[in-house]
Protein backbone atom coordinates (compact mmCIF):
# COMPACT_ATOMS: atom_id res chain seq x y z
CA UNK A 1 0.00 0.00 0.00
CA UNK A 2 1.10 2.94 -1.14
CA UNK A 3 1.42 5.97 1.65
CA UNK A 4 1.93 9.72 1.17
CA UNK A 5 4.74 11.13 3.28
CA UNK A 6 3.51 13.96 5.45
CA UNK A 7 4.93 17.18 4.62
CA UNK A 8 6.24 19.00 7.04
CA UNK A 9 7.48 22.63 7.38
CA UNK A 10 10.59 22.73 9.40
CA UNK A 11 12.09 25.87 10.86
CA UNK A 12 15.38 25.81 8.05
CA UNK A 13 12.54 25.97 5.33
CA UNK A 14 10.91 28.83 6.81
CA UNK A 15 14.21 30.42 6.84
CA UNK A 16 15.40 29.55 3.47
CA UNK A 17 12.06 31.07 2.25
CA UNK A 18 12.24 34.27 4.47
CA UNK A 19 15.84 34.51 2.93
CA UNK A 20 14.69 34.65 -0.80
CA UNK A 21 12.07 37.35 0.11
CA UNK A 22 14.44 39.56 1.87
CA UNK A 23 16.87 39.38 -0.93
CA UNK A 24 14.44 39.54 -4.04
CA UNK A 25 12.83 43.11 -2.00
CA UNK A 26 16.94 43.79 -1.29
CA UNK A 27 17.32 43.56 -5.23
CA UNK A 28 14.15 45.40 -6.48
CA UNK A 29 14.52 48.02 -4.00
CA UNK A 30 18.48 48.55 -4.80
CA UNK A 31 17.48 48.70 -8.73
CA UNK A 32 14.80 51.28 -8.17
CA UNK A 33 17.03 53.39 -6.46
CA UNK A 34 19.77 53.55 -9.23
CA UNK A 35 17.36 54.02 -11.67
CA UNK A 36 16.18 57.02 -10.22
CA UNK A 37 19.61 58.71 -9.42
CA UNK A 38 20.97 57.28 -12.41
CA UNK A 39 18.60 57.29 -15.03
CA UNK A 40 15.37 58.82 -16.79
CA UNK A 41 13.04 57.89 -19.09
CA UNK A 42 12.11 60.58 -21.99
CA UNK A 43 9.74 60.03 -24.62
CA UNK A 44 10.37 60.97 -28.27
CA UNK A 45 8.21 63.94 -29.48
CA UNK A 46 8.15 64.13 -33.58
CA UNK A 47 10.02 62.68 -36.33
CA UNK A 48 13.48 64.26 -36.40
CA UNK A 49 15.19 61.35 -35.34
CA UNK A 50 13.55 58.26 -37.86
CA UNK A 51 14.63 55.90 -39.04
CA UNK A 52 16.49 55.52 -35.69
CA UNK A 53 13.41 56.38 -33.18
CA UNK A 54 10.05 57.41 -33.82
CA UNK A 55 7.75 59.45 -32.37
CA UNK A 56 5.79 58.67 -29.00
CA UNK A 57 8.55 55.83 -28.56
CA UNK A 58 10.58 55.66 -24.86
CA UNK A 59 14.32 56.63 -24.32
CA UNK A 60 16.28 55.52 -21.40
CA UNK A 61 18.85 57.61 -20.33
CA UNK A 62 22.26 57.27 -18.87
CA UNK A 63 22.06 60.88 -16.44
CA UNK A 64 25.51 59.42 -14.97
CA UNK A 65 28.32 58.95 -18.28
CA UNK A 66 28.76 62.62 -18.87
CA UNK A 67 30.08 63.76 -15.34
CA UNK A 68 32.85 60.76 -16.29
CA UNK A 69 33.44 61.40 -20.16
CA UNK A 70 32.20 64.05 -22.77
CA UNK A 71 29.63 63.35 -25.44
CA UNK A 72 31.49 62.26 -28.73
CA UNK A 73 30.59 62.11 -32.69
CA UNK A 74 27.37 59.87 -33.21
CA UNK A 75 25.96 59.72 -29.57
CA UNK A 76 22.79 59.86 -29.08
CA UNK A 77 21.78 62.62 -26.64
CA UNK A 78 18.78 64.10 -24.47
CA UNK A 79 18.88 67.68 -23.86
CA UNK A 80 16.66 70.94 -22.65
CA UNK A 81 17.54 73.67 -25.08
CA UNK A 82 19.13 76.47 -23.94
CA UNK A 83 18.66 74.89 -20.36
CA UNK A 84 15.07 76.06 -20.71
CA UNK A 85 13.47 73.65 -18.11
CA UNK A 86 9.93 74.72 -18.97
CA UNK A 87 10.82 72.58 -22.67
CA UNK A 88 10.66 69.67 -23.65
CA UNK A 89 13.67 67.18 -23.86
CA UNK A 90 15.06 66.90 -27.02
CA UNK A 91 16.91 63.86 -28.78
CA UNK A 92 19.64 64.46 -31.31
CA UNK A 93 22.86 63.23 -32.79
CA UNK A 94 25.65 64.62 -31.98
CA UNK A 95 27.85 65.66 -35.27
CA UNK A 96 30.53 67.86 -34.06
CA UNK A 97 32.36 68.79 -30.68
CA UNK A 98 34.81 71.05 -28.72
CA UNK A 99 36.97 72.75 -31.04
CA UNK A 100 35.50 71.94 -34.38
CA UNK A 101 33.98 74.00 -36.58
CA UNK A 102 30.42 73.84 -38.52
CA UNK A 103 29.41 74.12 -41.82
CA UNK A 104 26.20 73.54 -44.02
CA UNK A 105 27.11 73.80 -47.76
CA UNK A 106 24.92 73.04 -50.44
CA UNK A 107 22.94 70.67 -48.07
CA UNK A 108 26.18 68.91 -46.75
CA UNK A 109 27.55 69.03 -43.23
CA UNK A 110 30.89 70.01 -43.50
CA UNK A 111 32.84 69.42 -40.12
CA UNK A 112 36.58 70.67 -40.12
CA UNK A 113 36.34 71.58 -43.79
CA UNK A 114 35.64 68.26 -44.74
CA UNK A 115 32.08 67.24 -46.15
CA UNK A 116 30.79 64.48 -43.67
CA UNK A 117 30.56 60.90 -45.08
CA UNK A 118 29.00 58.57 -43.21
CA UNK A 119 28.92 55.30 -44.03
CA UNK A 120 26.18 53.32 -41.54
CA UNK A 121 23.75 56.39 -42.25
CA UNK A 122 22.23 58.07 -45.47
CA UNK A 123 21.04 61.16 -44.76
CA UNK A 124 18.87 63.36 -46.53
CA UNK A 125 20.83 66.41 -48.03
CA UNK A 126 19.67 69.41 -45.78
CA UNK A 127 17.53 71.51 -47.24
CA UNK A 128 17.75 74.89 -44.90
CA UNK A 129 21.56 75.56 -43.55
CA UNK A 130 19.95 77.85 -40.82
CA UNK A 131 22.78 79.20 -38.56
CA UNK A 132 25.12 76.78 -39.82
CA UNK A 133 25.02 78.90 -43.42
CA UNK A 134 27.86 80.71 -41.96
CA UNK A 135 30.69 78.56 -40.05
CA UNK A 136 30.46 78.14 -36.30
CA UNK A 137 33.41 76.95 -34.48
CA UNK A 138 32.58 75.20 -31.55
CA UNK A 139 33.79 76.22 -27.90
CA UNK A 140 35.07 74.20 -24.98
CA UNK A 141 31.73 72.49 -23.53
CA UNK A 142 29.66 72.85 -27.02
CA UNK A 143 28.35 70.26 -29.14
CA UNK A 144 26.22 70.83 -32.16
CA UNK A 145 23.25 68.22 -33.27
CA UNK A 146 21.02 67.38 -35.99
CA UNK A 147 18.41 65.18 -35.94
CA UNK A 148 18.56 62.21 -38.15
CA UNK A 149 15.68 62.75 -40.58
CA UNK A 150 17.37 66.19 -41.21
CA UNK A 151 14.69 67.98 -43.53
CA UNK A 152 12.37 67.25 -40.15
CA UNK A 153 14.47 68.03 -37.58
CA UNK A 154 14.78 71.32 -35.02
CA UNK A 155 18.11 71.39 -33.77
CA UNK A 156 21.31 73.11 -34.00
CA UNK A 157 20.67 74.53 -36.96
CA UNK A 158 17.88 76.81 -35.47
CA UNK A 159 18.27 79.93 -33.94
CA UNK A 160 16.22 79.22 -30.67
CA UNK A 161 18.02 76.01 -30.14
CA UNK A 162 22.14 76.61 -31.66
CA UNK A 163 24.84 74.96 -29.96
CA UNK A 164 24.28 72.64 -27.33
CA UNK A 165 26.10 73.14 -24.11
CA UNK A 166 27.69 70.25 -21.56
CA UNK A 167 25.67 71.96 -18.68
CA UNK A 168 22.04 71.31 -20.92
CA UNK A 169 23.01 67.98 -21.38
CA UNK A 170 20.65 65.71 -19.17
CA UNK A 171 22.53 62.75 -20.52
CA UNK A 172 23.15 59.51 -23.13
CA UNK A 173 19.73 57.91 -24.96
CA UNK A 174 21.02 54.12 -24.65
CA UNK A 175 17.87 52.16 -25.01
CA UNK A 176 14.75 52.69 -27.12
CA UNK A 177 11.26 50.82 -26.05
CA UNK A 178 7.36 51.42 -26.62
CA UNK A 179 6.91 52.63 -30.40
CA UNK A 180 3.98 51.35 -32.61
CA UNK A 181 6.37 50.05 -35.09
CA UNK A 182 7.83 47.41 -32.04
CA UNK A 183 11.36 48.59 -32.50
CA UNK A 184 13.42 47.97 -29.55
CA UNK A 185 16.57 48.01 -28.17
CA UNK A 186 20.04 49.35 -27.80
CA UNK A 187 20.60 53.01 -29.63
CA UNK A 188 23.53 53.52 -31.82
Amino acid sequence: MYREKKKTVTPELIREILSWVFYTVIAVFVAFVLVLSFGKRVRVIGDSMETSLYNGQSVLVNRIVYKLVSPKKDDVIVFLPNGNEKSHYYVKRVVAGPGETVKIVDGNLVVNGETVVTESREYDKMEEAGIAENEIKLGNGEFFVLGDNRNSSEDSRSANIGVVKISTIAGKAWFSFGSKEGKTGLID
